[in-house]
């Protein structure tokens, strides 16, 4: 038996504007200090193909309009609502203070490895993702509600942000729908 692809229009994508009037999804994603606009595009289109409400651009990362978040976001920068903090910190309180639970996506000495965690019917998360670098800075991981940690069986111990954000909204969204 042969397949094919599927067109456009069986995806049954939406609009912009419908994607942001649906039934919020209890996900939101925190940038804490991505310097790559491109990670920065990426986060946007995972955050979009995995229906999250919010994503929250921190410290220095890039922000719309831009050429290199549009290369990698492809429109997504106009569905996904988004709003800029120069502090990470100030909108894990604020999130927090909204009822969100805030995760810190990292590997801590106490965090839970993602193949164990369950999230919660009708708890919203936040998810915080950190630096190519550095990852997400100490005191906003002190602020978080706990950590997670993806699991891996290679040499390096660490993926690139933008595939991070692609696995953990996943998981979320295969749990939570």
């Amino acid at each position: 038996m042969k397949d094919r692809k599927k067109n456009n229009f069986e995806l049954g994508r939406i609009s912009a504007e419908e994607y942001r009037q649906r039934a919020h999804s209890g996900l939101a994603v925190v940038l804490d200090n991505i310097r790559s606009a491109h990670n920065v595009g990426s986060a946007f289109r995972s955050a979009d193909a995995f229906g999250a409400e919010k994503l929250w651009l921190c410290g220095i990362c890039a922000t719309p309009p831009s050429p290199e978040i549009h290369k990698s976001a492809l429109g997504a920068e106009d569905s996904v609502p988004w709003e800029h903090s120069q502090d990470t910190i100030a909108v894990i309180s604020r999130l927090q203070q909204e009822g969100w639970t805030v995760l810190a996506v990292e590997q801590t000495v106490n965090s839970v490895s993602l193949e164990q965690f369950q999230p919660e019917p009708g708890r919203r998360y936040a998810l915080v993702f950190g630096n190519e670098v550095f990852g997400v800075q100490q005191e906003a991981v002190d602020a978080c509600n706990a950590s997670l940690e993806i699991p891996q069986w290679g040499t390096k111990h660490s993926l690139n942000v933008s595939v991070s954000i692609g696995v953990l909204l996943w998981h979320f969204a295969s749990k939570m729908h």
